[in-house]
């Protein structure tokens, strides 16, 4: 039976003990390419999405510095709530065949579309399947183990929040602001993530949010 639990904890390379700060720039590294480029507070590029298929945006990859693949995003054809699947890679170029590590929807119901539309933001229903994102699903005894988020976006402002299911932050990303206060442009945020919440997970449905409001 799938469990559900209001946090998700995976591998220690790609978490911290504290709030992580990051610099988002929705800009390929590459030239005549899509994608974006996502730096540590050191300066240090830490994960990046290159496309080069500027007609496909329904499959990318995120990858760390080296090209490796970490998550391969697939939208689903035909699906009237923009459904979006992110499948983990166990070795750096193959997708975990088992199914996706989270699935992302579009959350329906009158009264959230209005409450959005008052507000003025959009919102998505992110499923994370644990047992995937730990690349467990062929231990024995291994359950799929499930977490649920809401994915708030404000497309007029570039700014995304993740909550958890009891309304706690997970990760918010904004534009930036200088330090001297000035902001920046659109295609440069910020991504705050909370402790112990993978930052490759984050950095996923943040593409995510980029493909849905045609970012990248």
């Amino acid at each position: 039976m799938a469990k559900v639990h209001p946090q998700v904890l995976v591998a220690p390379s790609s978490t911290s003990s504290k709030q992580e700060v990051f610099t988002v720039w929705m800009k390929s590294l590459i030239l005549s390419s899509n994608g974006c480029a996502v730096f540590d507070s050191n300066g240090r590029i830490v994960y990046r999405v290159d496309n080069y298929d500027h007609k496909r945006v329904d499959k990318v990859h995120v990858m760390d510095p080296k090209g490796n693949i970490l998550f391969t995003l697939v939208k689903k054809k035909f699906s009237v709530l923009g459904l979006w699947n992110g499948y983990r890679s166990s070795d750096g170029a193959n997708t975990d065949k088992t199914g996706p590590g989270f699935r992302v929807r579009k959350l329906v119901g009158i009264r959230k579309i209005l409450l959005g539309f008052l507000r003025g933001y959009s919102s998505y229903k992110v499923a994370v399947n644990i047992s995937k994102l730990l690349n467990c699903t062929n231990r024995p005894n291994c359950d799929d183990e499930y977490v649920n988020y809401i994915m708030e976006t404000r497309v007029s402002k570039a700014s995304c929040r993740i909550i958890d299911a009891f309304g706690g932050l997970v990760a918010e990303v904004k534009r930036k602001i200088s330090a001297s206060g000035v902001v920046l442009g659109e295609d440069v945020l910020t991504m705050v993530v909370e402790p112990h919440i993978d930052h490759s997970l984050v950095t996923a449905l943040v593409v995510v949010f980029g493909l849905i409001h045609h970012k990248l």
